[in-house]
């Protein structure tokens, strides 16, 4: 299939974006402590033929709980659970055997974020971010596993330090599980330094909470000129392709103006992991098409695109679903030969974030 003009046009936005916001998620939440403000950055899987929909939203009082909403086609049609299925843990939630449930819930108490969900074999791993209750800015990814989206059994941080991204790539790759991880920086700003890094990570038990980091790094930024210069973070779940394992990520560059959040794409080799090709072209750019809200509405962060899942169709298409400006949640089609020809044409450095391709 010959998709060459594509490349100018990588994605287009679903005409009636968004497709969930706090409107139809306060229809059902009802209870005035549970008004949430945002509905954005949500983990998407295939369950019982259906997509179900994990989403992020903030509370009024600030905090972040994680929502479920399923569609049938995976566009419209949301229907929204009664009411969230991950926040704040407390001492009646199921956690595995040996877990210090103390900890945890100290470590959870300032919310929960950002789910990705991976699919292995009939076992659903959802990692997300989970803020500490009293000390600021500390952060771990935490996991969850499921089998039915009703009951979550907790496994506690991935990582025994401040981490925001991490997913989990959806197969065993040569007999391990392996990880695409972001760490934190002590950095101020959030911005330089390990944020500008994605390393690969693998463990033999995805349970066990003992990850093998690598290093160095296999996706760096050294500052830039580029759209993604002061910080990267992988974002959807890794999807199998016949081209390799296309990996969308997101990336930030320090303005005069603020920080925006553009998408980006990165094509690694099935089973090879390591070896991978990065887009120097984003394919999504945050514009005012992201945020379509009410004159009184809240908006949370302007210029921002983050994408935390997305389905692969039978045909090669793709669906991004992403969040727009940490208020509402969006999507918008590609397809999988685009994605790789974008990244094998106009590649950059995964060393350096430099062009390897003449302008």
């Amino acid at each position: 299939m010959n998709r060459e003009n594509d490349l100018s046009n990588v994605t287009t936005r679903y005409s009636h974006n968004p497709i969930l916001d706090c409107h139809a998620v306060n229809k059902v939440w009802k209870e005035p402590h549970l008004k949430v403000m945002t509905v954005h950055n949500a983990g998407v899987t295939i369950f019982e033929k259906q997509v179900v929909m994990l989403f992020r939203s903030h509370l009024r009082n600030g905090v972040s709980v994680i929502g479920i909403a399923r569609s049938k086609d995976g566009l419209t049609g949301w229907e929204v659970g009664d009411g969230p299925v991950l926040k704040s843990c407390n001492e009646d939630d199921l956690f595995a055997d040996g877990f210090d449930i103390e900890k945890q819930i100290e470590s959870e108490a300032g919310g929960v974020e950002d789910p990705r969900i991976s699919k292995i074999d009939n076992t659903y791993l959802i990692t997300y971010s989970a803020y500490h209750g009293t000390i600021k800015n500390q952060v771990r990814v935490s996991l969850v596993s499921t089998q039915d989206f009703k009951t979550f059994l907790r496994y506690g941080p991935v990582l025994k330090q401040d981490m925001r991204n991490v997913v989990i790539f959806p197969e065993k790759i040569n007999n391990r599980f392996l990880g695409l991880f972001r760490p934190n920086d002590s950095l101020p700003g959030d911005l330089g330094g390990r944020f500008q890094e994605i390393l690969l990570g693998s463990s033999e038990d995805w349970r066990s909470g003992k990850w093998n980091i690598e290093d160095p790094p296999i996706i760096k930024q050294l500052g830039g000129p580029s759209s993604f210069s002061d910080k990267i973070g992988p974002g959807a779940t890794p999807i199998r392709t016949s081209h390799g394992w296309i990996n969308i990520f997101h990336g930030v560059r320090n303005t005069m103006g603020g920080n925006p959040y553009v998408l980006g794409v990165a094509l690694h080799e099935l089973d090879n992991p390591k070896k991978v090709v990065i887009s120097n072209i984003p394919i999504l750019f945050p514009t005012s098409a992201d945020c379509r809200v009410g004159e009184e509405d809240y908006v949370h962060v302007p210029n921002v695109v983050f994408c935390c899942g997305a389905i692969r169709k039978e045909d090669g298409s793709i669906l991004i679903y992403y969040g727009g400006n940490d208020t509402v949640m969006n999507v918008c089609f590609t397809h999988e030969d685009v994605l790789a020809q974008l990244c094998l044409r106009y590649p950059q450095n995964p060393e350096t974030g430099r062009a390897e391709y003449s302008i």
